[in-house]
Parts: structure tokens; sequence; C-alpha cells
């Protein structure tokens, strides 16, 4: 039975957001979804890295499905292709980056469980990373916005 006074709606959130050549368009948040899920489309343009650091988070699952292109995902060291059609659940704790490494775009859908991360993040990330123009943003004011939205940035390689 459906409560009272819930608005369904297709994509009620409906942001799209520019991380340098990065896009993310949320389609679903925590306020569409009583907390339980976040999604979004990450479109990762051909030959790009992900700027901010790798990162484990202990309160929530990543699942990604690959619509487009395919994106490299390292997982605790191992890389793992992510093409069309294909799906990866990254669990809580596990150290993760991605890359497109192709020489196409590629475009994935990622999914939060439960909601514990939305557009804020993605919305302070943005503002730093195209500060930086085309150079990586400061590590430590990155790693402070992963922290605060419940990110673990991980050390950088060859400190561990």
């Amino acid at each position: 039975m459906l409560r009272e006074g819930i608005n369904l709606t297709v994509n009620p959130s409906e942001e799209t957001i520019r991380l340098g050549p990065l896009t993310v368009r949320f389609l679903l948040t925590r306020d569409n979804s009583a907390g339980s899920i976040a999604a979004f489309e990450v479109l990762v343009p051909c030959g790009q890295r992900l700027a901010a650091p790798a990162h484990s988070h202990d309160h929530f699952e990543e699942t990604i499905y690959g619509i487009a292109g395919a994106l490299v995902w390292t997982v605790n060291g191992k890389q793992i292709e992510v093409g069309p059609g294909q799906a990866l659940c990254i669990p809580r704790g596990a150290i993760h980056r991605f890359d497109n490494v192709g020489s196409t775009d590629a475009m994935a859908l990622c999914v939060i469980t439960p909601a514990a991360i939305g557009p804020q993040f993605f919305r302070e990330s943005a503002e730093l990373i195209n500060a930086a123009a085309s150079g990586p943003p400061d590590r430590a004011k990155m790693s402070e916005i992963m922290r605060r939205h419940g990110l673990t940035p991980a050390p950088p390689p060859g400190q561990a």
C-alpha cells in the first residue's frame, strides 16, 4: 500500500554536476527514497582518471552498472573492467577508484545503499576540482571533503 503524501516521479532529483571533465547526474537522493538509495550516472570522457584519491566507505555499498564504454575499477588492488550490461558491487571498506583508459567515453550508473552520500559531496568536490583547472586538486582539501561525507581517502601510492 502506498503511503499518503508520497510523490512518485521519474528521476525526481535530475541534478547535473560537472567535476572537471566528468559529469555526475543524480537520479535519486536520500530525500527521494526515504534514505534507502542514491543513484547517479557518471560520464567519464576517454582517457580520464578520477581526480579524487582512491577511497573506501564503511557505511554503504556502491554498485556500478556499465551503460556505455568501459571503466577500469581498481578495487583492493585488483583491476576490473566494467562495460555495458555488467555490474560490480564494491563492498564496505574496499579501497577503490576508476579510470577510463579506453578510446571512447564511458557511462555508468552508480547506486549507493543506503543513501549515505549525495549531491552535496559532489558539489563540494566539483568546486575544488574545477578551481584547480587542469591540475590535480589540493589533496588535503579533497581528503577533508571526503572524510566529512563518510569516505576514507587511501594513502598516496607508496605510502601505505
